[in-house]
């Protein structure tokens, strides 16, 4: 039963403790650790996370505003400590919340599949890349410096249309090229990748196509291309055309070696 029960609690127990300690102990993270386990560690930021606060020093102040009620939220830590909460962020594995974060996403993209309100008809996993800048304070992230005397970091994110799941995100820095993101990322066979002109790069859009998957990308104006075959469609769709076409531009053919592509209105994609 919930009752009596602290809404925090009631959420830890969605969590898979047996998964948590999996990770954990797959890279030794509570080697040593006398203090503050990883479980606990993971609460805390989790704990920040829902509550909205927005520094280290916020979560270890509300957790220690009621100690007695710690163990009913489901922490075995008595009191936090600023400087161990920070030194366990700074250096524990990160691989141990890469993981568990891949076991969680598991969990949910299963949940949504079933339950999602995306309009089209599609048997395939359907994905959305795209990027975020988010800027930091450049006196603590010197490493990050972006332009205009700020630090900044980009954010890349694989989402799955059909449950509104980032799949797969990647941190780097700021002035890093979008394109850069399709060389991270291992695309799964049938699978639609949606992205804008940013990833028009024909030689990682021809690895796509290796690997049997199709994307949808936003052409250029300077694209060269000579038209094979036009498909029927229906102008009510909002489409100006639905072509098959072939590179003309030496290097794009180098690069993109299959036979024809898909051109509808003025995106570009693969036959599908």
């Amino acid at each position: 039963m919930n009752k009596d029960r602290y809404i925090f609690s009631q959420i830890v127990d969605f969590i898979s403790h047996y998964e948590l300690d999996k990770c954990v102990d797959r890279y030794d993270g509570n080697k040593n650790i006398y203090n503050l386990s990883c479980r606990d560690q993971f609460l805390s930021l989790m704990f920040g996370q829902l509550t909205n606060l927005n520094s280290l020093r916020g979560i270890v102040l509300c957790l220690n505003a009621h100690p007695n009620q710690l163990y009913h939220l489901g922490f075995k830590t008595k009191k936090f400590t600023l400087s161990t909460l920070a030194r366990a962020n700074q250096n524990r594995d990160w691989r141990i919340w890469r993981d568990f974060t891949n076991h969680l996403i598991f969990q949910a993209r299963k949940l949504y599949s079933s339950d999602n309100d995306f309009s089209i008809d599609l048997k395939n996993t359907v994905y959305a890349l795209d990027s975020t800048i988010i800027d930091l304070c450049l006196a603590t992230f010197k490493w990050a410096y972006f332009e205009l005397k700020k630090s900044a970091v980009k954010i890349h994110t694989q989402l799955d249309i059909k449950g509104n799941i980032p799949s797969f995100f990647l941190i780097i820095k700021a002035k890093t090229h979008d394109v850069n993101f399709l060389d991270h990322i291992q695309f799964e066979k049938d699978a639609i990748y949606i992205m804008d002109r940013g990833y028009l790069h024909f030689e990682r859009l021809y690895a796509i196509h290796k690997q049997q998957a199709f994307f949808v990308v936003r052409s250029k104006q300077s694209l060269s291309f000579r038209r094979i075959y036009s498909h029927p469609f229906e102008r009510s769709s909002g489409l100006r055309c639905d072509q098959t076409i072939i590179l003309k531009h030496f290097y794009s053919q180098k690069d993109y070696p299959a036979k024809s592509l898909r051109n509808s209105t003025n995106f570009t994609g693969l036959s599908i």
